[in-house]
């Protein structure tokens, strides 16, 4: 039963400035009811209207709306009055679903090395506890060397007080010191200005690595390491800062690192003469990394790349973090986008489609030669790991997993379907379309530039920001499409329907894209833009 509990009088309080761009795109509609593949609105008469849904919940719904044995089960569950909120208890459900995970994970890595999982409500969240997992864990990295270097300085002050190692000049010229002549005074004044370079190096935040173009949640910490600058800026000041690479750049990955590169200084007292060491200090507290950027215009990571990246990680000691969110769970077919392209992560996040489209849920997944169990203590979200969402996300693996993966293969026949039609359109308007990118069910199509247009509508709207939208919103009015473009890259439509998308919605998207394409070229701003007002 859907019911309209706001009436004229009542202000619009909700997010009220994005309930304006909306209704400025000819976004703005309430739907009622949703099935499969397909969103419904109504009429001014209050008749159901279909529409073929191209968003899919930003990824969120592989299987479908109200997916009907998913629905069914929820009920059950429901019904039975399965325990939301038992925290600090036992969580049999939770351990087989992380016990599934890894099952289906072994199989696509060919590595039986187990991931412990620490679950959430959201992808963001599980980004977060990603990053906090990383920065607890180098913590304890740096606790380990500084207890090297400090029974190091120990072992070089006692070589020196027993007459077995002496401090030259050049020792003490490296750190900035001057020479004392009692070789213990000159090890003092040594130690006292490598304590003091190492405290500072400690006491400096971690830094992270990320992809240009990446986006990995708004939260506090997620939103800096996202590229999208109008996201990171306002709240540049709240955490840690990333450094942003560009795809395809592995000069740039040697650039960073040895821009950044900080060691922490020892000295040794070996073959009777103090010099100073150096211990590489694990500066780069993550990498994160999307197999195929979901926000950044649906950018497919290449093979080449993720090698180099998986080598640049193993070299630095700097674990890798794939976010899987968006390309992960089939959507792709394999349960791990990245598992196509060799990338092996340290951590995964995954979210959106773990939660069968109702369930609300996430999960951070920690490879067993990195994981801290202390984390368990000092992490907890209060919906995260109870009974409903558990149960929920292992019947999603579990109509995955059916008939052989039969779900995972309808997502890569589908998703070339959806190419096919989309690579028609681009072919036919070459002048209009620049890219198509994407594998399985994550496609994008790209635009050219409508900048310089000779149409002021559509200079107008390439200049907004709201490009995307614009055209989005013709879809929906026109021809009964629901799509976005992709946050970081307006000029990209995404799409991401579910597996039940069906060759006459194929059509129907085709239709609408040929209608879009023939208006840019034809320059006919003014119609384009007919449904935002």
């Amino acid at each position: 039963m859907n019911e309209n509990f706001t009436t004229a009088a009542e202000p619009e309080l909700a997010e009220p400035y994005l309930r304006q761009i909306l209704d400025m795109a000819g976004l703005a509609v309430e739907y009622v009811r949703a099935e499969a593949n397909t969103l419904y609105m109504r009429d001014e008469d209050g008749t159901e209207i279909p529409v073929a849904d191209f968003a899919g919940g930003y990824g969120s719904v592989l299987l479908g709306h109200n997916h009907p044995e998913i629905t069914a089960y929820a009920r059950d569950l429901l019904a039975e009055q399965t325990p939301i909120h038992a925290q600090f208890s036992r969580h049999p459900y939770a351990n087989r679903l992380a016990a599934e995970l890894n099952r289906i994970i072994a199989r696509e890595l060919s590595d039986d090395e187990p991931y412990y999982a620490i679950f959430g409500n959201s992808g963001a969240e599980s980004v977060e506890a990603a990053v906090k997992h990383a920065e607890l864990d180098r913590g304890l990295r740096v606790s380990v060397l500084l207890d090297t270097v400090d029974a190091e300085l120990d072992a070089a002050r006692t070589a020196v007080a027993e007459n077995a190692a002496t401090v030259h000049g050049e020792e003490a010229a490296r750190l900035g010191v001057a020479l004392a002549a009692d070789d213990n005074d000159a090890f003092r004044l040594l130690e006292a200005e490598i304590r003091r370079r190492n405290s500072e190096t400690v006491a400096a935040p971690p830094l992270f690595l990320a992809l240009e173009g990446g986006f990995h949640g708004k939260l506090a910490g997620s939103v800096q390491l996202t590229h999208n600058e109008s996201y990171r800026l306002p709240f540049k000041s709240l955490a840690a800062q990333a450094r942003f690479v560009p795809q395809d750049g592995p000069e740039a990955l040697r650039d960073v690192h040895a821009r950044e590169r900080r060691v922490l200084l020892g000295l040794s007292g070996e073959g009777g003469r103090i010099t100073v060491t150096e211990h590489e200090f694990p500066v780069f507290c993550a990498f994160l990394v999307e197999p195929i950027q979901g926000e950044g215009g649906i950018r497919v990571l290449s093979p080449e790349f993720a090698r180099e990246i998986q080598e640049f990680c193993a070299a630095i000691d700097c674990p890798l973090v794939v976010d899987e969110i968006q390309s992960g769970m089939g959507r792709t077919g394999t349960l791990l986008a990245s598992s196509r392209i060799g990338l092996r992560g340290d951590y995964y996040t995954l979210a959106k489609t773990l939660g069968g489209g109702i369930a609300k849920a996430s999960v951070m997944l920690v490879r067993e030669k990195r994981y801290r169990r202390d984390f368990e203590v000092v992490h907890s979200s209060t919906f995260a790991k109870d009974s409903f969402s558990c149960h929920i996300a292992l019947r999603v693996l579990d109509l995955l997993e059916r008939d052989g993966g039969a779900a995972y293969r309808q997502a890569e026949e589908r998703g070339a379907a959806l190419h096919a039609k989309l690579d028609a359109v681009r072919a036919e308007f070459p002048d209009v379309v620049l890219d198509v990118r994407g594998r399985g069910l994550m496609q994008g199509l790209e635009f050219r530039d409508q900048s310089d247009a000779s149409s002021p509508e559509l200079r107008e709207i390439a200049g907004s920001g709201l490009f995307g939208y614009f055209l989005a919103g013709h879809l929906l009015r026109r021809h009964r499409v629901r799509t976005f473009p992709t946050a970081s890259a307006v000029g990209t439509l995404r799409f991401e329907p579910s597996i039940h998308v069906t060759d006459t919605e194929l059509e129907q998207l085709y239709a609408g894209l040929r209608d879009v394409c023939t208006l840019l070229r034809k320059q006919a701003g003014d119609e384009l833009t007919a449904a935002g007002r």
